[in-house]
């Protein structure tokens, strides 16, 4: 399966959608706008478009701590996604989730998660539910190669092979978790040799082609709808800039300057895919095009958490519990809240 004529411009839009979005996030912490941690997935753009192209809008996904790639690669609105960086109540957790903890119903995102491998028994609950439901929506599940040390990770592959869950675990392996390498934490380095460890099939793509990519996942996708069970997927990718956003590491280096530099050189995702699909006799005006149209729709985006109210301190406690027998007896969340404000 390959990408079709629409869906390459719309890979082209996202991928840069997540880059011009992320830069500015940058500008924007350094301007005290958006306060606490910044983890920005500038690098690792076609290892995100690539896998959300191959999903429908119905499908599930978790996420990371490098939280803003994912929410956009699936769709999500960059003006209520800046606003909730910014801490505003006009974002899409009205300013409770922050960088790190976003999730967006309306286009299938359960989890972002500081926790690394946080999001992996998540995603394998998920894939349960619709398995239960007797749906055919998949979960997609991203994490990075720190998180394949984790136990969370061995138990969730473990369980979704058993019960051949609809979900697909992929790995974005930018080789170092923070500043540990690959090479310095795995006694097996080539992490999709893990899946044939619990009788499920494990693939390695290039992840900075967003072609590559999206032809492995929807090769997965179609399995997982057919009940063929999971796969695991490792998208070998690079992050141009540090773990998070103002980071300084004590030390010698983890990784030199040229290393960086040589990959934002010759592997940058979007300069590779721009140069493809001017081969393939993709206008170069339709490429500007959508350059402009990402530019202003990240600058609206900005103005929109500038302009949006922080949230009232009141309301503090809204939005943390559920209660069904609420729903139940007839009586609502508005009066639950005065109740717990003491009136």
């Amino acid at each position: 399966m390959q990408l079709n004529g629409d869906q390459r411009l719309e890979a082209y839009r996202r991928m840069l959608r997540i880059r011009r979005f992320e830069e500015e996030g940058m500008r924007q912490c350094e301007g005290d706008k958006i306060p606490g941690w910044f983890h920005s997935s500038v690098g690792q753009e076609a290892a995100i478009v690539g896998a959300c192209l191959a999903l429908r809008d119905d499908d599930a996904i978790t996420g990371t701590h490098r939280s803003h790639g994912h929410p956009i690669g699936k769709g999500a609105d960059l003006n209520t996604l800046m606003a909730e960086l910014m801490g505003k109540a006009g974002g899409i957790c009205k300013g409770r989730g922050g960088s790190m903890h976003v999730a967006d119903n309306s286009v299938g995102i359960i989890s972002e998660s500081g926790i690394v491998g946080g999001g992996i028994p998540l995603a394998t609950g998920c894939a349960f539910s619709a398995k239960v439901r007797g749906v055919d929506q998949v979960t997609f599940c991203f994490f990075g190669d720190g998180a394949v040390n984790q136990g969370t990770f061995h138990e969730s592959l473990n369980m979704a092979s058993l019960w051949k869950l609809p979900v697909i675990y992929h790995c974005e392996n930018n080789g170092y978790a923070m500043t540990t390498s690959v090479a310095q934490s795995h006694g097996q380095p080539d992490i999709a040799l893990r899946a044939a460890g619990y009788g499920m099939l494990g693939v390695t793509v290039d992840g900075q082609s967003v072609g590559a990519v999206y032809e492995a996942a929807a090769e997965a996708v179609t399995r997982a709808r057919a009940g063929e069970g999971p796969t695991l997927i490792v998208a070998n990718t690079y992050r141009f800039d540090e773990h998070d956003f103002g980071m300084v590491i004590p030390g010698e280096p983890y990784r030199s300057v040229e290393e960086v530099e040589a990959h934002k050189r010759n592997r940058d995702p979007i300069l590779l895919y721009r140069t493809v699909l001017l081969g393939e006799g993709i206008n170069e005006n339709s490429l500007r095009a959508i350059e402009y149209e990402v530019v202003e729709a990240v600058k609206q985006a900005v103005q929109f958490g500038l302009d949006s109210p922080l949230p009232r301190p009141e309301t503090l406690p809204d939005y943390m519990f559920n209660s069904p027998l609420a729903d139940h007896y007839g009586f609502g969340a508005g009066l639950e809240r005065n109740d717990r404000h003491g009136n």
